[in-house]
Order: C-alpha cells, then structure tokens, then sequence
C-alpha cells in the first residue's frame, strides 16, 4: 500500500520556520507517511540539505526585507501589504497544483497563509496566534486569525499552561472559534554529555539587511576577544566554508549533526531572540544573551519576557558590547521539558 503523501510548508523568513519543521518532518517518516516540501530560498535550501531524498516544490516568496532602520519596519510591512496578499493567492495556486500532480493526503503549512487546499485536512502551524505590531496589534491579530481559521487545526508550538515560552503570543483570551491543539515545543536538537570546546556560540538567521548588520556589529566586537567562539554566519550557501580569524571560527552555515555538536560543545550562546531559536536553547537548557530584530516587536517581546523572569539577558543592537555577555551568569538561563509527545495521535487527522 503506497504512502499518504503530507505536503510540508515552511515561511522562508529566516530559517526558524524551516528548522522547526524538521522533527515534523522526521516523525512523519516515522509514522509511514511520505513528507514533500515545498518553501522557497534559504528556507528550502536548508531542507534540501538535511533531506535531500525527499520531493521538493519552489512557492512563491514573499520577499520580506527589514528596514535598515528598526524604526521604519512596520511601515515597510505596509507597503508590501498589497505584495504579501498577491502572494498568498499564488500560494493556493501552486498548493491545488501539488495536490492534484501529488494526490496529497494533508497538508502541514508553517506560517505560509496560502498553503491549504479544501480537499484534505490542511494543518496551520505557529506560535502567534496574537502578532504583535504596538499599536495597531489588535487589527494585525484579527487579520491573521481570520486566515488561521481557514484551516482544519492550528497547531502551537509550546504548551497550553503554565510556565510556556511563547507567553501571549501562543496563547489567546478567546479560544472557541479555533481548532488549536499544543503540539509543545519543536526542536531538531538533543542535548548532549559533550565537553565545552568554545566559550561562546553565535548563531544568526533572519530576513536582510538586519542579519548583515549584526554580523558585521558582532565580528567588529569579537575580533580581540580571548575566548574560544564558533560564529555561525547562518548563510545558506551551495558549499560550507570555515574559517579562523584569532579565536574565532566562522562558518556559513551548519545543519544536522554539526549544528547540534555546536550548540552541545558551547557553554553559552549569542543570537537573536527569534521563537525557534528560544526552543532549541530550552530543548538544550543553555545559557543565552539575546539581541531581538530592530523593529520586530515579537523578538522584543519575548526577549523582554526572558529578561523580566530572569532567565536570560538581552538589549538592541546598537547598545551591545563584549562587557554585556558578564550578565549571562546572573540569570537562570532556558529550560524547558514539555514531557513525551505521540505524534501518532495528531497525524491520525491525515
């Protein structure tokens, strides 16, 4: 008997979105399911990488930039509104295409508003059931449920109760018109007995120009810095490339086994406050300092939570300097252990 085929959609804004999907992706081949991707840019040269035998599909890109400065990125959201909303449009396009060349059994779409199809249970899968855009985030949260609500179930990656990590992002007042089931929190990492190599890790991802900026902020800071660091570009190019500059060992990207080595062999990390990279670090209980997006009020969020319940510290970009990693050891630092999840259970939707 032939394998029901779950098409899996990753957003391509940063690479949060596409690595979280990977353990969906792995228990859905545990499950005898068939997983084809379909995502665009780093987002899917990332799962081509850690899945290269798998089907793939390029989808339209919603080709989101950050302003350079944090202050104007909402307005420049604006102005692509009528952009995003094309894309979405051609997002049903190619799904119905796949769904018809593929004979899809469902549908699992991170983020992506546009990846669902009414002829099979289409999933919708995120940790912002409420987005956050200051003050106008009541219409923001009212538009992207609107969409969430075309879908069969919402899935939230975090816990349902108390203590979560995604605080009143994932977690809404009024429930009842949404299917949402907490799935707890996705991490295509294991913690390990590995001995520390290096001091400090530091991992960026994120739409440009912001990722450049803090990389060029942060190689400027670290380059006499006397401990040990491994300083993960998070560009996903056709080839990996290392590189030593005194302490400092750069690469432009690392997946899989490697990635999870790095995080293992490193006694604290350095990076930015996005959700996924929140799971990972409480999948792996480290330390952190956090430097949330410009402009992002969701990383701002968040990384202000960490702070207030002293787990780890943070600040913005412009006021980072080597002497604010000293208040990583004054906190707590991320832990989390959301218990045993059957995957078998949510897939039984399929």
């Amino acid at each position: 008997m032939p394998k029901k085929k779950i098409l899996v959609a990753p957003l391509n804004w940063g690479l949060g979105h596409a690595t979280r999907c990977i353990p969906v992706i792995k228990a859905l081949e545990a499950n005898d399911f068939e997983p084809i991707i379909a995502s665009d840019g780093a987002a899917l040269s990332l799962l081509k990488k850690e899945f290269p035998y798998l089907k793939f599909y390029e989808l339209p890109s919603y080709d989101i930039r950050y302003a350079r400065k944090g202050f104007f990125f909402k307005s420049k959201i604006l102005l692509k509104s009528f952009k995003i909303s094309q894309t979405i449009a051609e997002e049903r396009k190619a799904t119905l295409e796949i769904y018809a060349q593929e004979g899809l059994s469902g549908i699992i779409s991170d983020n992506r508003l546009g990846v669902n199809c009414k002829f099979v249970p289409s999933v919708f899968m995120t940790h912002q059931l409420n987005v956050l855009t200051g003050n106008t985030t009541y219409f923001s949260s009212k538009l992207h449920q609107h969409y969430i609500k075309k879908f069969k179930e919402c899935w939230v990656p975090d816990v349902e109760g108390s203590p979560n990590l995604s605080g009143k992002l994932g977690h809404l007042k009024d429930k009842h018109h949404f299917n949402l089931k907490y799935i707890g929190p996705l991490s295509r990492l294991s913690q390990k007995d590995s001995p520390s190599i290096y001091n400090l890790m530091v991992i960026l991802s994120g739409p440009e120009p912001q990722r450049t900026l803090l990389e060029e902020k942060l190689l400027h800071e670290l380059k006499d810095y006397d401990k040990k660091v491994i300083f993960i570009r998070g560009v996903m190019e056709d080839v990996q490339t290392k590189e030593t500059q005194g302490n400092l060992t750069i690469y432009n990207f690392l997946t899989g086994e490697e990635l999870e080595n790095a995080f293992n062999q490193s006694e604290t990390v350095l990076s930015r406050s996005g959700y996924t990279t929140l799971m990972d670090l409480a999948k792996l209980k480290k330390k952190a300092f956090f430097i949330p997006t410009p402009g992002q009020t969701e990383q701002v969020y968040l990384a202000k939570r960490l702070q207030e319940k002293g787990i780890a510290p943070s600040c913005k970009q412009h006021q980072f300097s080597l002497k604010k990693l000293e208040e990583i050891k004054l906190y707590k630092g991320l832990s989390f252990d959301s218990g045993v999840f059957e995957w078998r259970d949510m897939f039984s939707l399929f």
